[in-house]
């Protein structure tokens, strides 16, 4: 069955990211080294509590100055923190081609607001798509089901109708089991081939 709609995973997908960019920005205002201030944010309970939706940027900001010592402003630490992102050509254009071919795309992406807005400004292409889920938006993190039902709720689409490209194998595997057709995400050469394996591009 050919997809009808493709969804996209963000990061190590689309965008490349770095906690180790922001860590020494951040740490010329704070009171620890670089390689603490990644160990504090880089896939801790914290950071997963403001991906949840558990927090708002303003507690988060809060208790980041209470464990680094950071002196900058909300302002300023927005702005480092989020600055993590690096374009991935390849995967960029393989969405701008299904969206020539008229597929509608998703974003759906355990991340959090301050990322998003960053996005945002800086990446024109996040612009065109015809959905998107959050983490922090749904209070659920993949592979929780709550997030994929979400998805499925928004695109109107279900199992096979649904093509869903990731990087993490157990965020795959969770769409699997619901019946989606998936592509574990390892090289954007493979990802391409893959998709236009299923009929989706020439």
């Amino acid at each position: 069955m050919i997809p009808s709609i493709v969804v996209f995973d963000l990061g190590k997908v689309l965008l490349d990211f770095d906690y180790s960019i922001a860590a020494p920005r951040i740490a010329a205002k704070a009171s620890v080294s670089a390689a603490e201030v990644k160990s504090f944010l880089d896939q801790t309970p914290l950071l997963h509590r403001y991906e949840t939706g558990q927090m708002s940027r303003q507690e988060f900001y809060e208790v980041v100055c209470q464990g680094t010592g950071y002196r900058g402003s909300l302002a300023e630490f927005a702005q480092v923190f989020a600055d993590i992102f690096t374009a991935m050509p390849e995967m960029i254009a393989l969405h701008a081609a299904l969206r020539r071919r008229g597929v509608p795309t998703y974003i759906f992406s355990n991340t959090n607001d301050l990322a998003v807005e960053h996005i945002r400004r800086a990446f024109p292409f996040f612009a065109d798509f015809d959905g998107y889920i959050f983490s922090h938006e749904v209070g659920a993190m993949k592979p929780a089901e709550k997030i994929y039902v979400a998805l499925e709720e928004m695109s109107g689409k279900r199992g096979a109708e649904i093509l869903y490209l990731d990087d993490r194998a157990d965020n795959v595997a969770a769409g699997a089991a619901r019946g989606w057709q998936v592509i574990l995400q390892t090289e954007p050469a493979k990802s391409r081939a893959a998709v236009e394996k299923l009929g989706l591009l020439d």
